[in-house]
């Protein structure tokens, strides 16, 4: 059993948390030459040109019906717009990356809540521990980061809530609509397409009235927009929305509580960040309760 577990572990699992991850290192790079709302609109601007034109080379770019593609407008923007425009505002306005981590890593309690009533599907006593050992792990990573003194304005502290909202009912409907059989069978490239088509068009209105487009196109800005676009937004969006049409609502979203300890880690990597033993005990405890969700 426990060869089974890791098997699965250190599969698609693995691969969603590095990716997704890696997106918050990609953004601390790319604000400083970007504002967040214009950074985004590049990235899924790009995304959707590159997908479109991958589609027509393949002759496979179609309408595939209204429902089909109001379904992917609808999760594109709550899983993409919504939730990363909330984490790099609220990083912009100055919220410390740990109350951000933590205030999105509820997402996993929040989506077993709620899975149960809205889609039917019973969460284990056993997951609920894991969840909840989940939720350990990560405030034991973050506890020591929080600061009460802080200039910030207090409706910032509201932006990582609003995160972790996007981002669970984006899953509870993706995996409700496949669960009710009312959901089209599209092709990965041809969703992402119709979800970076609409998060793109729900971005172009602030980028434009709120930053007026303002890019500074040096080559470390390219080079970062351009590993949002191909690892993140390919890579990571790819293996979630497949988690999510093979298992339960409530295992895939116990992987972002390896988000905070997992991006300390790449940040301490990438920029020199100060790593705490409580980072790695906190990954550890995360990793268990991640365990605890996936095992049988």
């Amino acid at each position: 059993m426990m060869r089974r577990l890791l098997a699965r572990l250190f599969g698609l699992e693995l691969l969603f948390v590095l990716l997704w991850n890696s997106g918050f290192i990609g953004a601390e790079y790319g604000l400083p030459y970007a504002g967040p709302w214009t950074l985004m609109l590049w990235r899924y601007a790009s995304l959707t040109l590159l997908l479109g034109l991958w589609l027509v080379l393949r002759r496979q770019l179609r309408w595939p019906g209204a429902q089909a593609v109001g379904h992917a407008a609808i999760v594109g923007v709550l899983a993409h717009g919504v939730w990363l425009s909330c984490v790099m505002l609220a990083l912009k306005q100055g919220v410390p990356a740990g109350i951000v981590a933590l205030a999105t890593a509820l997402q996993p309690l929040v989506t077993g809540a709620l899975s149960g009533h809205l889609l039917g599907e019973r969460t284990e006593p056993r997951q609920w521990i894991g969840l909840l050992h989940g939720f350990v792990g990560v405030a034991i990573a973050i506890g020591a980061r929080l600061s009460l003194d802080s200039p910030v304005p207090k409706i910032a502290y509201l932006l990582p809530f609003l995160s972790m909202a996007g981002m669970t009912i984006a899953s509870l409907l993706q995996r409700g609509w496949a669960k009710a059989g009312t959901s089209a069978d599209l092709p990965l490239d041809m969703n992402l397409f119709y979800q970076g088509l609409a998060t793109a068009l729900a971005l172009l209105g602030p980028a434009w009235w709120l930053e007026g487009f303002a890019t500074d196109w040096t080559p470390p800005f390219i080079a970062t927009l351009a590993w949002l676009i191909l690892p993140v937004s390919f890579g990571a969006y790819w293996t979630m929305w497949r988690l999510l049409t093979r298992q339960e609502a409530t295992r895939v979203a116990s992987l972002f509580y390896l988000s905070p300890p997992v991006t300390m880690l790449m940040a301490w990597a990438a920029f020199g960040d100060t790593l705490m033993t409580t980072d790695l005990i906190g990954l550890m405890v995360a990793g268990m309760g991640v365990m605890l969700v996936y095992s049988k």
